[in-house]
C-alpha cells in the first residue's frame, strides 16, 4: 500500500497561473470578452480581420489600419508551392488535424524573421499563420477529394475566401456573413488546453510556429476540439424527432453524456451557443435541411428537462451544440469541424504567445515548470534496490 498522499488531477481547474489581458471568460454571468469587448458586441458590429487586429494589437483598428491589416493578410494567402506538394504525397484518408499540425510550421520558410527578437516579427508571423492556416486547410480537403486546389480569391474577406477555396463556389452573402461571425465567436477563450499549450510552448522562447503546432495537436484531442463533431455524429445516430425521448433515456441511464451540453466554466449557457442556434436555423431554411437545428432545439428542450428531473441541477448548452448544425448545413466535412476551429483560434493563440513572451509586465516571464507529487512505484514511496538482470 501507498503510504504517500497523491494529488488529486483536477486539470488545474480553479489554479489561475498567469495575469492577461486578452480574454475574460465570466462563467456565472454568462459572458465571454476579448479585450474588454462583449463577444456579442463584437459578433454583431466586428468582423472576423477587426477582431484578429483587436486580439494582436489590444485595440479595435481605426479604418484605414482594418484596410491595411486585411491587405497584409491578403498577401499571405499563397503558401508555398512545395508545401502543396507535400499535401499532394500525403495518403488521402490522413485526418485533417493531423495534416494541418504537419504543414503549419513548414509556414515558417516564407518568414525570413522568424524567430527573431522583437514583436514585430512575431506579429507578421501571427499574420502569415492567419492566413496561411486558412489556405492549407482549404486546399487539404481538395486535394483528398482528388480535386484541383482552388487560389485564394483577393476580392473576398477571410471568411468568404476560405469557404471559396473550399468548394470553388463564391458563397452567398449570408452565408459567408454567418462563416465569418462563427470565426469570430472561436477566436478566443482564455486558458483553455490548447491555449495554454500555446503559451507553456512560447515560455521556452521557442518561436511561434513550433507554439501554434503543439495548440493544433492539443486541439486535436478527443476532450477539447472534436467536441461538435461527436455532437453532429449524436444528431445523425437520433436521426429523427420520435427518437429523441429514447436516446435521452438511454445516454442517461448509462450515465454518460449528451454532446454539447455541459462546460467546464459557464454556469449559463454559452453566449455562443445563442448566436449560433438563430444561425443554425437560418442555415437549415436556406439550404433545405431544417431538421438538424430543429432536432437539436428539441433536443436541448427536452435533455435540459431530464437532466433537472434526475440529477436535480441545470445542464447548459456550450458552443459546440449548435455549431454542429451550423457547420453541417454549411456543407462543411464534419472532420473538417476541428480545423476550422484551428483557422479561427489561431488569432487568439498568436495573440496569448505575444502576450507570454513580450507584453506583460516581467521583463521575462518564467519558463512554466510546474511540480509533481510522487506518489512511489511498484517497490514503494522509497528507492527501489537496482538487481541484476540475470537474477530478475
Amino acid at each position: 500500500m501507498n503510504e504517500c498522499m497523491s494529488i488529486l488531477n483536477t486539470g488545474l481547474r480553479g489554479v489561475n497561473i498567469a495575469s492577461s489581458k486578452i480574454c475574460d471568460v465570466r462563467g456565472k454571468e454568462g459572458k465571454l470578452i476579448y479585450r474588454g469587448f462583449l463577444v456579442q458586441d463584437l459578433a454583431k458590429r466586428a468582423g472576423f480581420e477587426e477582431v484578429c487586429f483587436l486580439l494582436l494589437y489590444e485595440r479595435l483598428p481605426k479604418k484605414e489600419e482594418l484596410l491595411d491589416f486585411g491587405q497584409s493578410l491578403k498577401q499571405k494567402r499563397a503558401v508555398p508551392e512545395n508545401i502543396m506538394t507535400c499535401l499532394k504525397a500525403l495518403p488521402k484518408d490522413m485526418n485533417p488535424m493531423d495534416v494541418l499540425q504537419m504543414a503549419t510550421p513548414l509556414l515558417i520558410q516564407n518568414d525570413k524573421a522568424a524567430g527573431e527578437p522583437g514583436i514585430e516579427n512575431t506579429l507578421y508571423s501571427a499574420e502569415n499563420l492567419i492566413s496561411g492556416m486558412a489556405t492549407i486547410t482549404a486546399a487539404w480537403d481538395r486535394i483528398r477529394n482528388s480535386r484541383e486546389v482552388i487560389p485564394p480569391n483577393n476580392d473576398l474577406n477571410h471568411a468568404a475566401n476560405f469557404l471559396y477555396m473550399l468548394t470553388g463556389k463564391i458563397p452567398d452573402p449570408e452565408t459567408a456573413q454567418f462563416f465569418d461571425i462563427s470565426l469570430v465567436l472561436h477566436a478566443e477563450h482564455s486558458f483553455n488546453a490548447s491555449t495554454f499549450t500555446a503559451r507553456q510552448v512560447a515560455s521556452t522562447r521557442a518561436h511561434i510556429y513550433a507554439s501554434v503546432s503543439a495548440a493544433i495537436g492539443s486541439l486535436s484531442g478527443a476532450l477539447h476540439g472534436g467536441a461538435n463533431v461527436r455532437v453532429m455524429k449524436m444528431l445523425k445516430e437520433i436521426g429523427s424527432m420520435d427518437k429523441i425521448d429514447a436516446y435521452i433515456s438511454s445516454v442517461l441511464d448509462a450515465n454518460d453524456l449528451i454532446m454539447g451540453l455541459g462546460h467546464a466554466v459557464y454556469e449559463t449557457d454559452d453566449p455562443r451557443a445563442l448566436i449560433l442556434g438563430p444561425m443554425s436555423k437560418r442555415m437549415g431554411e436556406i439550404t433545405g435541411q431544417p431538421l438538424w437545428y430543429e432536432l437539436s432545439r428539441e433536443l436541448e428542450k427536452k435533455a435540459k428537462a431530464a437532466f433537472m428531473a434526475r440529477k436535480h441541477r441545470e445542464i447548459y448548452c456550450n458552443v459546440d451544440f449548435y455549431s454542429a448544425s451550423l457547420f453541417y448545413t454549411m456543407g462543411i466535412p464534419m472532420d473538417l469541424f476541428s480545423p476550422v476551429f484551428a483557422i479561427s483560434r489561431i488569432s487568439g493563440w498568436s495573440a496569448h504567445v505575444i502576450e507570454e513572451q513580450f507584453a506583460m509586465a516581467a521583463p521575462k516571464p518564467s519558463l512554466y515548470r510546474p511540480g509533481a507529487t510522487y506518489v512511489g512505484s511498484y517497490c514503494g514511496p522509497d528507492e527501489c534496490v537496482f538487481v541484476d538482470l540475470d537474477k530478475r
